[in-house]
């Protein structure tokens, strides 16, 4: 069924009292109004056939949740039950990062938040405002993140997903691309319907590979290359879904994809501010510190990746000498990452961490 016959389904199998499906209804059962918000989300994300959905409705109705807990566990129950195998071509995500864990400029979250309501609200301006039309194109929600590495574009994706209850795939280029002709396109194939019966958020980390820019047929192969890029170009409008590309140059991405994208996010290099409100939040409440102040850790010119790592080697460096962390354990750690990068602390790094030692 489609999402409005999903949601007449849903209201039955609820007890919702009859309405237009707004979400301002006041259901049977003690349930609250929030709980008709949530059958339109979840009518919008999931393609259930009716068994699935009135036996997700029945285990809802014999736990017996009070009113403010039930659209919360509908979410979960049907999240759970909709998810299906990629045979090892996407890789489901532990969502464990939220909004407070974000630290951009503003403007990138707010950004961040619009798409959000793009998809939870797309019920309502597709159908019933009546923009989706008789178009079956442009339907989904597509978002490119482009930035260094480290900037927390996949950090991003997780909170949107975690806000919206849905699960997060990342997609294993490695996996997905094959050498052989057609078996690509099988494989994306395989992705999009998969992502589209789970509700599943899906993200291409790195997709370059993916979605780089078309090129001069010299032979064969290069025709098919264009073919697969051609392929996903047709598959990125006809998709229902979210899907989010990430990649650390935008240029490297085919113009024609950007013109086909809802929203593109820059994630910048963090200036000096945002890296001490990293660094503030990169040691855990329990971890023992002493002597660390964020705004001296902030003269480390890297991004939120690299001072999560550098703080997660701290912490065993001092856990091995039976110390708290100190700047001396930031120091070493930050000298060990810096060396995968073939770069050097400068003198004026090492000053800062040093005034942090006193």
């Amino acid at each position: 069924p489609e999402p409005p016959e999903q949601r007449l389904l849903w209201r039955a199998a609820l007890g919702l009292d009859d309405g237009d499906g707004g979400g301002g209804e006041v259901p049977s059962d003690g349930y609250s109004p929030d709980l008709a918000r949530a059958v339109d989300e979840v009518a919008q994300h999931y393609r259930f056939g009716p068994a699935t959905l009135n036996g997700v409705a029945r285990e809802l109705r014999g736990l017996a949740l009070d009113a403010a807990a039930a659209p919360d566990r509908l979410r979960a129950l049907c999240r759970e039950r909709a998810r299906v195998g990629l045979d090892g071509l996407a890789e489901r995500i532990d969502l464990r990062a939220r909004w407070d864990d974000l630290v951009l400029p503003p403007g990138q979250v707010a950004l961040l938040h619009d798409l959000v309501h793009h998809v939870r609200h797309r019920g309502t301006v597709h159908e019933r405002w009546g923009f989706a039309g008789a178009a079956n194109r442009g339907l989904g929600v597509t978002a490119l993140f482009s930035g260094e590495s480290g900037t927390g574009k996949t950090m991003a994706a997780e909170v949107i997903a975690g806000d919206l209850g849905l699960d997060l795939y990342r997609i294993d280029l490695a996996a997905v691309v094959s050498k052989y002709i057609g078996e690509t396109e099988k494989n994306l194939r395989t992705v999009f319907a998969a992502a589209e019966a789970s509700g599943a958020v899906l993200l291409f980390d790195e997709a370059d590979a993916l979605f780089g820019k078309r090129g001069e047929v010299r032979d064969g192969h290069d025709r098919y290359a264009n073919l697969e890029v051609s392929y996903l170009l047709q598959r990125m409008e006809t998709y229902r879904g979210l899907a989010i590309l990430t990649t650390n140059l935008r240029s490297n991405v085919d113009k024609a994809f950007l013109r086909r994208l809802r929203f593109v996010v820059q994630f910048p290099f963090p200036d000096e501010v945002l890296r001490a409100a990293i660094w503030a939040r990169a040691f855990p409440a329990a971890t023992p510190t002493e002597g660390l102040e964020p705004a001296a850790l902030a003269r480390l010119q890297v991004p939120g990746g690299s001072i999560r790592s550098i703080a997660v080697g701290a912490a065993f460096a001092a856990a091995a000498a039976g110390e708290p962390v100190r700047p001396e354990h930031v120091l070493h750690a930050a000298r060990v990452e810096y060396a995968k990068a073939e770069r050097a602390l400068t003198d004026a790094e090492t000053t800062a961490l040093a005034r942090g030692a006193r």
